[in-house]
């Protein structure tokens, strides 16, 4: 395989929460997110590093890595961003205020999220597990202590994928 295989090192979000949710199993390579359980709207307070943010009132929250830029925080309006880049996107979902736009931040920053909801429960997930928790429980998100290391072809570069999958540079009215 020498030659025909290369790693690409990708961040990794890791959730503290208080009481504990997915035990050891805390971290995602693509995103975290909240979200309501019922039809009425939720409220996410977001402090970046201690500071307010935002109070986004929403469906839901992304908070998205690099390598998760290209999934659900894409589809609701977030940018893409290159796998190397060292940030975090958050990425409201269905925000009931227009000018609430998805944030770039450096992915040093620590995220405390703060979450009033008409229901009981609102649902948290770390890429494709997920919990329903009350507004009692403490979440505060960083950037893993680790990186993890995807293996890929070596002829695959990642602005092909991009121009593949998105089907950029393709005329479709022909």
């Amino acid at each position: 395989c020498k030659g025909k295989v290369k790693t690409s090192s990708r961040t990794l979000l890791r959730l503290d929460a208080d009481p504990e949710i997915f035990g050891k199993n805390s971290f995602a390579l693509n995103d975290f997110t909240i979200m309501k359980q019922d039809n009425s709207m939720i409220r996410v307070e977001v402090l970046v590093n201690g500071e307010l943010l935002n109070a986004y009132w929403s469906d839901g929250l992304i908070v998205a890595t690099p390598t998760g830029s290209t999934g659900y925080s894409l589809s609701c309006g977030g940018p893409l961003v290159h796998p190397k880049s060292e940030c975090m996107v958050i990425t409201p979902v269905s925000p009931h205020n227009l000018t609430m736009r998805p944030m770039v931040i450096p992915d040093n920053a620590e995220l405390e999220f703060r979450v009033e909801c008409r229901s009981k429960k609102f649902q948290v997930s770390l890429d494709s597990r997920s919990q329903y928790i009350d507004e009692s429980v403490k979440l505060v998100l960083r950037r893993a202590p680790f990186k993890v290391k995807l293996v890929q072809l070596s002829h695959h570069h990642y602005f092909d994928t991009l121009r593949q999958k998105l089907n950029w540079g393709i005329d479709v009215r022909n």
